[in-house]
């Protein structure tokens, strides 16, 4: 990829971040590419020199998601206890799941067409679980014996039957409290 201008750069970053709210608000409807455009405060043709289809402007969408929610866990960690982490960590993995209702036929036709991969979704997720484990296993805070991958199965679980972001919430906390060491 060629390095972007400065404000090239800032727009580009402008249409992802306008593009994931709104993929995330739209329940499941079509976003409109032109209100995406207009909500980042630049014209369609610049929305269109840097994402040339709806898939590119998801898959953009995405990843980037993707690599925020990924990395988040060392970061986390570095300013909360383990337990503490992983419950924050999983309300951005929560907000980054819900990117996904506006999105759903496009992420279904990039998986199709091999574009993206649903295994490389899941083996970053579930590194970054596995990251959050390690950490409450070490100072003896979370359970050992639980992989990293029924977590996130426990957690897409929650996400996918949960009727409110509020029913959600609570789920996440029985989660957490089911992985909590007892001493």
């Amino acid at each position: 990829m060629t390095k972007l201008r400065a404000d090239a750069h800032r727009n580009r970053e402008r249409l992802i971040d306008t593009a994931t709210a709104a993929f995330a608000a739209a329940d499941g409807t079509t976003v409109s590419l032109e209100a995406i455009a207009r909500d980042a405060g630049v014209g369609i043709g610049t929305l269109y020199r840097h994402f040339p289809s709806r898939e590119a402007l998801v898959e953009a969408v995405h990843r980037a998601g993707l690599a925020e929610v990924s990395e988040s866990a060392q970061a986390l960690l570095q300013d909360n206890s383990p337990v503490a982490a992983l419950r924050l960590w999983m309300d951005r993995y929560a907000a980054f799941v819900a990117t996904k209702k506006g999105m759903a036929d496009s992420l279904r036709a990039l998986f199709a067409a091999g574009t993206m991969h649903p295994n490389d979704t899941r083996t970053r997720i579930t590194g970054a679980v596995d990251t959050l484990l390690r950490a409450g296993g070490a100072d003896g805070s979370l359970r050992t014996d639980v992989p990293a991958e029924d977590v996130v199965s426990g957690l897409l679980g929650v996400l996918l039957a949960s009727h409110s972001p509020e029913q959600a919430h609570r789920l996440l906390d029985l989660l957490v409290d089911g992985l909590v060491a007892t001493r």
